[in-house]
């Protein structure tokens, strides 16, 4: 019989695991550990992945060296290689292709030193870098760096920023402006559960074309599927710019779908959205498509009103800074870690009332009043927990599919009746049996008479004004009466379809519109498409 691993071993062994799995590896295929290569690597342990600090010069921009990383534990070094055409970025401890990694040549992420603040016994008004040097206080977690170690900049997630918001304060904090509470558990108003109408949220996250427009018209938005109200069920479209169809998008907000931003450019490497945007690039990406839909698909600009980050890749205060400026009212970006009872969503004039998922995730940690943030509460399928129902086990079956879906929803409704998010890439439901279940699920959801399908807008002006079940058939944000629109805000029948250059994509690009076609095809600081030349 084989003897087991020494437990010292079994223990090195699971912590890699974890590490693992904590760590969002994009575009990587980690391979076994290779001891005969790793023995000569000495160890840097700060459980972070590092490249070979000793490699030969000439080898040191080739592809060989360049995919290499290593990660140590209890002293024992770990080798791994990023997929063939791949290279390692260590500064976003990925795996990406050649063209997005510059540093090769770096061994190990920088670490930021950690200011002193009062510590470091500075006069009124101002704190200390981790070098001793006073500055005022307002520099610090402000987006520039101004220490010159940096430290200035280094630590400021919503526990360690000396300006950051304070934790909820339900006396202060009231409704319909402000809603918070310690645990993010509460429900508004402080209604029995009972009395509550368990909202059913469903997003849609990029394009919108002859790709899913069947999905939508002819699947699930029909007459079939209705409120207990009597009106229809209703969804949220976070859009992204490229190959969207904007007479389409035009037909979705006639018929009373929220259309919302999701970026133009939806660019990678993720990690850029979190640590290299800066206000001017949200700005761009995110005010200049809600101009986009605005323009190419009649889409008034007060009922754009919420946004979502590619990637989930939250963009830390300069992403709220510019929300705050343009008059966004929501972002819809935050994983939560899996709580039961959910999580309600909150504003942000206090701390988040959870932790900011990810790795290298970075959360807003400055107040924001009014803003409200809709948390992605996390479903869970066989010990699994994910925020996007595609990023679930890609094994399951219709069945299981349909259990996922009525297991998580008994979990908000039979708790707090916390919003229930359903979030969605149409490509999921290419699958026959994914759609068979969904759709059997909008069914059984049908015949409840407390279950609504709202939109994030409609979910926020529930909890603006708390309404009781009983009482939500005069409740005006959820009627479905008739609304008025200017002759050219609807949708027409036959659009344009335009047939455009772009230089930056170098190519040519469609572009379907009930407007005027533009000169260029739209595109980040230039979203009307005018001749730049």
């Amino acid at each position: 019989m084989a003897t087991s691993e020494p437990r010292s071993r079994r223990h090195r062994l699971a912590q890699l695991a974890q590490r693992l799995a904590a760590l969002r590896v994009v575009l990587v295929l980690v391979l076994a550990p290779v001891a005969a290569d790793a023995a000569n690597i000495p160890c840097m342990e700060d459980g972070r992945f590092y490249r070979n600090p000793r490699p030969l010069p000439h080898r040191v921009w080739t592809n060989g060296e360049c995919s290499k990383y290593y990660l140590c534990l209890d002293g024992e070094v770990f080798e791994f290689k990023c997929s063939a055409g791949l290279l390692f970025d260590v500064n976003r401890q990925i795996c990406d292709f050649k063209m997005n990694v510059d540093n090769c040549d770096v061994v190990a992420e920088a670490v930021v030193p950690r200011p002193l603040l009062e510590a470091a016994g500075c006069g009124q008004g101002q704190l200390g870098c981790g070098d001793r040097t006073c500055l005022p206080a307002e520099y610090f977690c402000d987006g520039s760096v101004d220490c010159p170690d940096g430290s200035d900049e280094g630590w400021c997630d919503v526990d360690n920023d000396p300006n950051g918001s304070t934790a909820c304060d339900p006396r202060s904090c009231r409704l319909p402006e402000c809603f918070c509470s310690r645990d993010g558990t509460r429900i508004p108003g402080d209604l029995e559960r009972g009395l509550v109408p368990q909202m059913i949220v469903l997003t849609f996250d990029d394009a919108v074309n002859s790709e899913n427009w069947d999905l939508y018209t002819r699947e699930l938005f029909t007459e079939e599927h209705k409120n207990p109200n009597g009106c229809p069920i209703r969804a949220t479209f976070y859009l992204s710019h490229q190959y969207t169809n904007y007479q389409q998008v035009q037909r979705l907000w006639n018929d009373g779908h929220e259309i919302a931003v999701h970026s133009i450019t939806h660019r990678g490497p993720e990690d850029w959205w979190s640590r290299n945007a800066t206000i001017e690039d949200w700005f761009d990406e995110m005010v200049g498509q809600a101009n986009i839909i605005n323009h190419f698909a009649g889409v008034r600009m007060e009922d754009i009103r919420g946004m979502r980050v590619p990637f989930l890749r939250v963009g830390w205060n300069r992403q709220f800074l510019m929300m705050q400026e343009f008059g966004f009212r929501y972002d819809a970006s935050m994983v939560a870690p899996f709580s039961d009872p959910p999580l309600w969503p909150y504003t942000l004039d206090h701390k988040p009332p959870h932790k900011c998922l990810g790795a290298k995730q970075r959360c807003p940690s400055r107040a924001y009043p009014g803003i409200w943030e809709m948390p992605l509460n996390q479903i869970t399928i066989e010990g699994y927990t994910c925020a996007m129902v595609d990023s679930c086990p890609p094994h399951l079956s219709g069945e299981d599919v349909y259990r996922m879906l009525t297991n998580n929803f008994k979990r908000h409704y039979n708790t707090n009746r916390a919003p229930y998010g359903l979030y969605f890439h149409t490509t999921w439901f290419k699958r026959p049996e994914y759609l068979a279940a969904f759709k059997k699920f909008l069914t059984d959801m049908g015949k409840m008479p407390d279950v609504y399908f709202v939109t994030n807008w409609q979910a926020i002006q529930w909890m603006r004004d708390p309404t009781p079940s009983s009482q939500i058939n005069s409740f005006e944000p959820w009627g479905c009466k008739p609304r008025k629109f200017d002759q050219n805000e609807i949708a027409c029948n036959l659009p344009k379809t335009c047939k455009l250059t772009s230089r930056i994509l170098q190519g040519e690009r469609y572009l379907s519109t009930c407007g005027e076609c533009p000169e260029q095809y739209p595109w980040i600081r230039n979203e009307f498409g005018l001749d730049s030349r």
